[in-house]
């Protein structure tokens, strides 16, 4: 945990602790970023407001050799802060003060994927079936027809599944960097991609919208 704020640090501490996790604090960048080169951790919190360096350009400086979860846990709400963060590496953002429940859900969630990350070859969410090698999506057993953009999308969401994909990250991903700002274009694929995988496209279940940011794929 890298964070200045001593009494927040202190009650997440003996949460994460009656939680089972082993806890290392930080109070500063510099001190936060040395303690994770020298003993890695499984998923570090992270605060934007740190008093010797922004919590984005730590965040930065650790994803050059740091592969683990982060979490962002900030005051700042802006949608800006927040996909700036998830551009630069964040898996996900809580804004404070957030219920300590959610951090530990957010927690678990992260760890499991980051168990995951060398998908299998064949990836199944209840009736959705995902072929990752033959690119073959089934629903219910009967093959969906995708076209290649459609396909590109999902087998990114899929590899980064349970992650909050900020709009530039996927449009950059699957289209170019010229198509970065055409927030538009992206919703069009991902309105005709949820007709073809969701059983309820107002309510859907495998791609959430987080408001301002992005989309957030849960299996």
């Amino acid at each position: 945990m890298i964070d200045d704020e001593v009494q927040i640090c202190k009650l997440l501490e003996i949460t994460l602790k009656a939680d089972g996790y082993k806890v290392s604090i930080a109070h500063t960048a510099q001190d936060g970023i040395i303690q994770l080169s020298t003993h890695p951790a499984a998923v570090v919190l992270l605060d934007i407001g740190l008093p010797d360096k922004s919590g984005q350009e730590v965040l930065k400086d650790i994803r050059l050799w740091y592969d683990k979860p982060v979490i962002v846990l900030s005051v700042q709400s802006a949608e800006e802060d927040i996909v700036t963060a998830l551009d630069n590496g964040a898996n996900d953002y809580l804004v404070k003060p957030f219920r300590t429940g959610e951090l530990l859900a957010r927690i678990r969630t992260a760890i499991r994927h980051s168990h995951t990350n060398d998908k299998e070859p064949v990836q199944q969410y209840g009736n959705l079936s995902i072929d990752l090698v033959n690119r073959v999506v089934k629903k219910n057993e009967e093959v969906i027809k995708l076209t290649q953009t459609e396909y590109n999308l999902l087998a990114l969401f899929v590899q980064n599944e349970g992650k909050a994909l900020t709009h530039h990250y996927l449009l950059k991903s699957i289209w170019g960097p010229s198509y970065a700002g055409q927030t538009q274009y992206l919703r069009v694929f991902i309105a005709q991609l949820r007709k073809k995988i969701e059983d309820n496209i107002n309510h859907p279940e495998y791609i959430k919208t987080e408001s301002g940011v992005g989309y957030r794929f849960t299996g």
